[in-house]
């Protein structure tokens, strides 16, 4: 059973809601969405990479809360509810020189003030490269 608000939304449809943003910027695409997960791909180039030529931990931080936060905000009635980060963790696991990683996120908690995420990120090969949790506060809209 679908998790989403609207369970017909589309992963090609989410696009518009990074536009002119950092997930932008740095390359970030929705890819599949799934009853229970949000999955998306980040290249490893110029805007990603740290000085020793490796993906940068802040990129994979930024490839889980954009993942994490966009499955939150489907999750909720949007109409009325904003969702906000308020803490994310990373444990880096592998290094990244080139290619495409993929993140995907799954809920462990979907309550109402509070959503809580597991984001594993891997890179082409399928290794994990990176375990991130995201908890999201969800708030109403204010007029």
């Amino acid at each position: 059973m679908s998790i989403w608000f609207d369970p017909a939304v589309k992963a090609e449809n989410l696009q518009p809601l990074g536009a002119n943003t950092m997930a932008d910027f740095l390359g970030i695409r929705f890819t599949e969405i799934g009853e229970d997960y949000l999955k998306g791909t980040m290249p490893v180039d110029q805007r990603t990479k740290q000085p020793y030529g490796l993906l940068h931990g802040g990129a994979s931080a930024v490839l889980a809360e954009t993942l994490g936060s966009i499955a939150s905000h489907l999750v909720i009635d949007s109409s009325k509810y904003n969702c906000v980060g308020i803490e994310i963790n990373a444990n880096h696991l592998r290094g990244v020189r080139e290619g495409l990683v993929t993140g995907i996120a799954r809920p462990l908690h979907t309550g109402k003030t509070t959503h809580v995420w597991d984001i594993k990120i891997v890179d082409e090969r399928e290794k994990l490269i990176c375990v991130s949790r995201l908890t999201v506060a969800i708030i109403a809209k204010t007029s």
